[in-house]
């Protein structure tokens, strides 16, 4: 997913995130999560596009996180601005991450590496 594109930061020392971090029951073949802000606009659309996504294909969850009200979280992955989305595997792990709105073609691409 382009737009800040990085790599996945589990290799980086982070532990697999799960629905206590979460917030939401991760889905069970992976999970599109999105930190976002209360007046960001890409936020909005970014919801949009990745609940549509999450509902094409089985077994991806869609969770969208607040990064204000959740900053222990926010610093320990080290977000830096909304939206920020990040495709977790099966297991939780970070294989994808993108700052700004990603393109719907693009969050497909980035699931069709994960399942």
């Amino acid at each position: 997913m382009p737009g800040g594109e990085r790599g996945g930061r589990a290799a980086g020392g982070h532990r697999p995130l799960g629905a206590a971090e979460l917030g939401g029951e991760p889905g069970e073949r992976a999970s599109l999560v999105q930190f976002s802000s209360a007046f960001c606009q890409p936020c909005r659309a970014t919801r949009r596009i990745l609940a549509e996504v999450a509902a094409m294909v089985e077994g991806v969850a869609h969770i969208e996180i607040d990064a204000e009200r959740n900053l222990g979280l926010v610093r320990a992955l080290g977000v830096e601005k909304t939206p920020t989305v990040l495709v977790l595997d099966a297991a939780g792990r970070i294989v994808r991450r993108a700052e700004g709105m990603p393109r719907k073609a693009d969050v497909i691409a980035a699931l069709g590496a994960t399942v």
